[in-house]
C-alpha cells in the first residue's frame, strides 16, 4: 500500500492550511490546491515537505469543473490514490439579498456547492480503487442562522450540508464517509473581508459561553476526528463547533 494521500482544497491559508499541516504530520502526503495564492500555497508545501511528507501543489479554481477533473488527473500522476478529500475552498460576495447579481450567484455557489459534488465524484472513483476513504467540508453558521449580508455564502454553505447526507449515503457502500464541520467565526485571513470585523471578534468573544473565539485548531480536531476510525459510524451529519455560541442565537 502507498502512503495515504489527503486532496485539500483552498489549502494555501487559513483553515485549509491548518488542516494541511494537521495532515501532514499525521503521516499524510497533501495535494495543495489554490486558486490565486500561489505564494502562500508554495509556503504551504515547504512546511508539509519540512514535515517529511510530500507536497504537490496545483493551481485550480475548484468552482469549474474541468479544472477540478485536471486537478485530479494530476493527482493521479503524482499520488495515484486518494484517501480524503478535504473541501474547504471557498468564496463569495457579501452584500444583501436585494443587491445580489447573477454573477454574484453563480461564482459563489459554483465554488462552494458545485466544487463539492464534483470533487466527490473524482475522490470517490479513487477511494474506491484503495478500499475506501473519507470526505469532511467546512461550512459555517450562515447555513442554518441568518448573518448580515451573507445571503449569498450562507445558502451555498446550505447546500454543502445538504450535499453532505446525499453523498454520505451514496457512497457508504463503496467505505467512504462523509461528513462536514461548521465553525461559528474564525479569525483567519478570511474575516479581514469583513468591514466590521473588530465588531466580529468582539461579539464572538463576548457572546461564545465557551469564554473564547473559536480557533483554526478548534476545526481542525473536529476534521481530524471525523477522519479517525472512531467516527466510523458517523455519516452525514454536520459538526457545529462554536463553543456554543449558536445556542444563544
Amino acid at each position: 500500500m502507498g502512503e495515504k494521500v489527503a486532496v485539500v482544497t483552498g489549502s494555501s491559508r487559513g483553515i485549509g492550511k491548518a488542516i494541511a499541516l494537521r495532515l501532514a504530520k499525521e503521516g499524510y502526503d497533501i495535494v495543495v490546491n489554490y486558486a490565486r495564492s500561489k505564494e502562500a500555497a508554495l509556503q504551504t508545501a515547504q512546511e508539509i515537505e519540512a514535515l517529511g511528507r510530500k507536497a504537490l501543489v496545483v493551481k485550480a479554481n475548484v468552482g469549474d469543473v474541468g479544472k477540478i477533473k485536471a486537478m485530479f488527473a494530476q493527482v493521479d500522476e503524482a499520488f495515484g490514490r486518494v484517501d480524503v478529500l478535504i473541501n474547504n475552498a471557498a468564496s463569495g460576495v457579501l452584500r444583501p439579498a436585494m443587491e445580489l447579481e447573477e454573477s454574484h450567484w453563480n461564482w459563489t455557489m459554483d465554488i462552494n456547492s458545485k466544487a463539492l459534488l464534483f470533487c466527490a465524484q473524482e475522490a470517490a472513483k479513487r477511494m474506491e480503487k484503495v478500499g475506501g476513504g473519507k470526505i469532511v467540508s467546512i461550512s459555517s453558521l450562515g447555513a442554518i442562522r441568518y448573518l448580515e449580508n451573507y445571503t449569498a455564502v450562507g445558502v451555498s454553505k446550505a447546500a454543502v450540508e445538504s450535499l453532505t447526507r446525499y453523498l454520505a449515503v451514496e457512497l457508504a457502500p463503496k467505505n467512504i464517509s462523509v461528513n462536514a464541520v461548521s465553525g461559528g467565526a474564525v479569525d483567519t485571513d478570511a474575516l479581514k473581508h469583513f468591514p466590521n470585523r473588530e465588531e466580529l471578534l468582539a461579539d464572538a468573544a463576548a457572546k461564545t459561553p465557551a469564554g473564547r473565539m473559536v480557533k483554526p485548531e478548534d476545526i481542525v480536531n473536529a476534521v481530524m476526528f471525523l477522519l479517525s476510525d472512531q467516527a466510523d459510524m458517523i455519516r452525514g451529519q454536520t459538526i457545529i463547533v462554536d463553543g456554543g455560541r449558536s445556542l444563544l442565537l
